[in-house]
């Protein structure tokens, strides 16, 4: 339906505007609703209210504790110089709670408002030792690890049916010998969202399908296992886009298109018809513990909260570093798409294992990562 209003009107160039194809006139009369006061768009909201199972007065109060902890996070970890633990947010209080291995510093912590809490490792040990880990080569059985600064631990995540593999318990206890480890299961090993081509997406690569997920200056990123450097790139109308200038998978999951071809780009995450538009204000990077969501051309809007960062993501293409883990479920399709806390950008959609069926989790590229990699900026509102 919205593709043939827009056919109608004669503005199908205008469809792909954006981060998720936004079509110039559902954003222009999203826009004048956006406060610039206003925490997130009535889309985002509805889809907390829905995936949270909270009140709207709720999510804006919970978007405004987060937004806080995130401004505090960076002073937080100043005032505790190298007894820096990790931070993240209390799921019950709302607070930035830092970690600091030195109570002599924890004063000095809790003046910025952060809660403290005395922790064993430091965060550079814990992120020495997953670097290590890093280094190892690891079996199907392992579908991840990351710092978890709660723990004070780095967490090897092993696939519930493989924990008694041979080469999995052999990939444990060659990850313990790196440092402070402990071992968690999952029920599922993560793969990547593509999907083989269906009609009415955002993009397609030859065959592949996958979704916009910001805008950039000159172009859009994405998920680098859509494309390789150098592909062209169609919209849902099957007329051209432009093509991958830069991409790179396994290792990292990012990739950035340039637009041309009468296409050009707005600071939007598309509603596909069902909810509004959200504006993009910036990229401000949520801590441990805060809600997010994310669009997808498949599965379109769901919430959840990030549950770490810093993750090895162990892909049957090879192992992706320094991703976002997220309790968000996604489905075939929604690869490259958008992560949004409030209005603030977080990164563009990898994988994960489950579905919006039965639920899951879901993987990340921090955005900020792709924009320094290529020198892009953000288109913000």
């Amino acid at each position: 339906m919205r593709h043939a209003t827009l056919l109608r009107t004669g503005l199908s160039a205008l469809l792909l505007v954006g981060a998720w194809a936004a079509a110039a006139p559902s954003s222009a009369s999203a826009a004048p609703a956006e406060s610039a006061q206003a925490p997130a768009s009535t889309a985002l909201l509805a889809a907390m209210q829905r995936d949270f199972g909270i009140s709207e007065s709720e999510a804006v109060a919970r978007l405004a504790d987060e937004k806080a902890a995130t401004a505090l996070e960076p002073k937080a970890q100043r005032a505790a110089g190298s007894a820096f633990g990790g931070a993240w947010i209390d799921a019950n209080s709302r607070k930035l709670v830092v970690g600091v291995t030195n109570a002599a510093k924890a004063d000095a912590v809790r003046a910025t408002g952060a809660t403290v809490r005395i922790v064993e490792h430091s965060a550079a040990r814990l992120d020495a030792a997953k670097a290590r880990i890093d280094a190892l080569p690891a079996p199907a059985g392992v579908s991840s690890w990351h710092v978890d600064p709660a723990r004070s631990r780095v967490v090897v995540n092993v696939v519930a049916s493989e924990r008694r593999d041979n080469d999995v318990r052999a990939f444990v206890a060659k990850a313990r010998e790196t440092g402070p480890v402990t071992v968690a299961t999952t029920a599922e090993a993560p793969q990547t969202f593509a999907a083989g081509t269906v009609g009415g997406d955002p993009y397609y690569t030859g065959n592949v399908r996958c979704s916009i997920g910001f805008s950039v200056h000159g172009g859009f990123v994405t998920a680098g296992h859509c494309g390789g450097a150098g592909q062209s790139v169609r919209g849902w109308d099957g007329s051209a886009i432009g093509n991958f200038q830069g991409s790179s998978f396994p290792g990292n999951d990012y990739a950035w298109v340039n637009v041309a071809n009468g296409w050009w780009t707005v600071p939007v995450v598309l509603g596909w018809g069902t909810v509004s538009d959200q504006l993009v204000r910036g990229s401000n990077e949520a801590p441990v513990g805060a809600s997010v969501c994310r669009s997808g051309s498949t599965t379109r809007w769901h919430c959840g909260r990030v549950l770490a960062k810093n993750e090895t993501v162990n892909y049957s293409q090879g192992a992706v570093y320094q991703m976002t883990k997220t309790s968000v479920c996604a489905e075939g399709g929604d690869s490259g798409g958008s992560f949004i806390s409030g209005d603030q950008a977080q990164g563009v959609t990898s994988g994960g294992w489950g579905n919006c069926s039965s639920g899951g989790e879901t993987w990340y590229q921090p955005v900020n990562e792709i924009l320094n990699r290529y020198g892009l900026r953000l288109h913000t509102a």
